[in-house]
């Protein structure tokens, strides 16, 4: 008789390239859908984890929530966290998203920059992360998400895209004080979070998008003098704690698989298949032995424009390439899109369940 895998070991065989029960689940999602999905299966709007036991998920993904005070006020209709990143509210036709809309630290100095307000290691809860990893120990417990450092993106939201390239590029101390400071921030909040965590946690996720629809953001050399270096610190934190590293990159990112396996990182995330030098057949074949794959099912693909038949025909073909040997977990590329109809993320995860069974 087969055995009956718990999602924790599940996710620990298939990460170690063996072939557990079935492949390992996972679930990424925009507010609508999740919604939509949570009224499809007759579930109260709060009630996460049975929408997750429903699709069959696998991971659990944990954090120590901020409670310390509220270091940038909120203006008109305008939202600011507590990095002091701005947001406002965008209306699209299936509801809308916060997106980002002032970039107060554009032009700012270094001795603007060393006084900006940024939330402290000390003001977050890390008695939830005892409770939550206890309570989800039957699952893979994961810490961290793609903003954890992502020093392009995050940093942009404060000084925008071009100008943090700029200070990558040009090595302009402002830039390169506010990319030091918020990733020492997480670094520590990551360490406090694995120490509380008491070994029940199984995954640390990073991010750093490298790449755009048809080639790299920046230079691999870049990359190795501004990037790798401080990824690097993550990587080690984890490896202290025995765990495995899993890193988000959205794009043709394939060109730093090579140093993402120098650098002891396990898992690669979101794996998008439209992008330049990102199909699952490459993929597989020349990273399939070094490195686990997190993601691959496309959200502007069928599951946005297709039927429920192409998406359950996508999935297949996914599985197929992807499933030999382990080392793969089905996800979305990103987080499932509101304009995904709620019948194709039903049928991405019924046939996951279904033909993702090793026989």
């Amino acid at each position: 008789m087969a055995k009956n895998f718990s999602s924790k070991e599940r996710c620990l065989t298939a990460f170690s390239h063996q072939q557990p029960d079935r492949v390992p689940i996972d679930y990424l999602y925009n507010p609508a859908i999740d919604r939509r999905l949570k009224a499809h299966f007759g579930l109260q709007s709060n009630d996460n984890e049975r929408l997750r036991q429903a699709l069959g998920v696998d991971f659990r993904a944990i954090e120590a929530p901020y409670i310390g005070p509220k270091l940038h006020a909120d203006s008109s209709n305008i939202q600011v966290d507590n990095w002091g990143r701005r947001k406002k509210w965008v209306e699209h036709e299936w509801g809308g998203y916060w997106d980002y809309c002032d970039w107060p630290l554009q032009s700012a100095d270094l001795e603007t920059i060393r006084r900006w307000p940024l939330p402290s290691p000390d003001d977050f809860d890390y008695q939830t992360i005892r409770r939550d990893s206890r309570k989800y120990e039957e699952y893979c417990v994961v810490v961290g998400h793609p903003g954890v450092p992502d020093i392009i993106n995050s940093n942009s939201m404060l000084r925008t895209m071009e100008q943090v390239l700029v200070d990558l590029i040009t090595d302009d101390p402002a830039g390169l004080e506010l990319i030091d400071r918020s990733a020492q921030i997480w670094l520590e909040i990551m360490r406090r979070t694995l120490e509380a965590g008491e070994g029940r946690i199984d995954l640390l996720w990073l991010g750093e998008d490298l790449g755009t629809q048809r080639g790299p953001v920046i230079s691999l050399d870049l990359y190795r003098k501004h990037i790798r270096p401080r990824h690097q610190k993550f990587v080690d934190l984890a490896r202290e704690y025995q765990i495995a590293t899993m890193i988000h990159s959205c794009g043709s990112s394939s060109w730093a698989f090579d140093d993402f396996v120098e650098m002891g990182i396990a898992v690669v995330d979101t794996l998008q298949p439209e992008a330049k030098n990102m199909q699952p057949a490459e993929l597989k074949k020349r990273w399939g032995d070094k490195l686990c794959f997190h993601g691959m099912i496309s959200t502007a693909g069928p599951l946005a424009y297709g039927t429920p038949a192409e998406v359950a025909a996508d999935v297949r073909t996914t599985l197929d390439i992807m499933m030999p040997n382990g080392g793969y977990a089905l996800a979305p590329t990103h987080d499932i899109q509101d304009n995904s109809p709620t019948e194709n993320v039903v049928m991405m995860y019924k046939t996951a369940q279904e033909y993702g069974v090793y026989r």
